[in-house]
């Protein structure tokens, strides 16, 4: 192929539209991280087990793993979201299916079956699955759903499809949502450091939000997830209330945005993380599944 044909080819590429990730990098990362300290010990140990060498034993460090497959796992890309038809309402029978109309392929659908997977985790014989990519799929769906935007309105892909200016910067809001909020918190208060603002989210944890999170962690569902009742409604209102109020096409989002936002941002993390902890001690620490509140490690 000629040399201009191939670079046409990667300007096509690189402006074609898709779907951003759910919470960059540093979003996943941060709720897996919190994730951690509440794991009870046999969960802990579980987990342990489950994880790849690579990750160095913790969690953490894969829970970015399944955007970084999404070019290889192709048919997992309608997994990171849901979309509803322009209402602020979740259904799980309208909403959670991919473009063919499979019913499931969505986030929440996603959620439940890696559950349901990770069930299997010391079943003898031993589970036909791959628990390992269960596990790292789950870890990684749990934080998308808390991202508002990731149970968004279909007709603009979650917010993909609204160009807005961060400040000085060109971005889509869905963007702003993944990652531009967060990397503009860290750089505020927490000296850009990743370690410094989950720290501040386990302080918010046991003293800020301390009353809160007796009711994030009450879920009915003993066996399965509260991903549909209770996740996606949870990030379809914020989405509503707050990522997309007051948003236009080629909108500049500046402090009065960005300072009434960052807060749904961090809460949405930190609840990401506790709900992460209390379906992985369901799954493996059953014994005391239905009585385990959530106590920091």
């Amino acid at each position: 192929m000629a040399a201009p044909l191939l670079l046409l080819v990667a300007l096509l590429a690189a402006s074609a539209p898709r779907r951003a990730d759910g919470w960059g990098k540093e979003g996943h990362i941060m709720v897996c991280k919190i994730a951690e300290k509440y794991l009870s010990e046999e969960a802990a140990a579980a987990v342990q087990e489950l994880l790849p060498e690579s990750a160095g034993g913790e969690l953490s460090t894969m829970c970015p793993w399944a955007d970084t497959m999404r070019f290889r796992y192709h048919w997992a890309s309608p997994l990171h979201y849901a979309n509803t038809p322009n209402v602020c309402n979740f259904k799980s029978s309208r909403d959670c299916h991919n473009s063919r109309g499979q019913q499931g392929m969505c986030v929440v659908g996603a959620i439940n079956n890696y559950t349901d997977q990770l069930y299997t985790y010391g079943d003898s014989p031993k589970s036909s699955y791959n628990l390992t990519e269960s596990l790292m799929f789950l870890a990684h769906f749990v934080g998308d759903v808390h991202q508002p935007l990731h149970v968004g309105y279909e007709e603009d892909e979650g917010g993909n499809t609204i160009m807005v200016r961060w400040y000085r910067r060109k971005a889509n809001l869905h963007h702003v949502w993944d990652v531009s909020i967060i990397d503009t918190v860290m750089k505020d208060f927490y000296n850009k450091s990743l370690d410094t603002m989950v720290g501040a989210l386990q302080t918010n944890l046991t003293e800020g939000w301390s009353d809160d999170v007796g009711h994030w962690e009450n879920c009915a569902n003993k066996r399965a997830t509260c991903a549909s009742c209770s996740y996606a409604i949870e990030s379809i209102h914020l989405s509503c209330n707050y990522a997309y109020k007051d948003v236009v096409q080629n909108i500049t989002l500046g402090d009065d945005y960005y300072f009434t936002r960052y807060p749904v941002v961090e809460k949405r993390l930190a609840q990401a993380g506790v709900r992460l902890a209390l379906i992985l001690n369901r799954i493996f620490d059953k014994k005391k599944a239905d009585t385990m509140p959530l106590y920091v490690q």
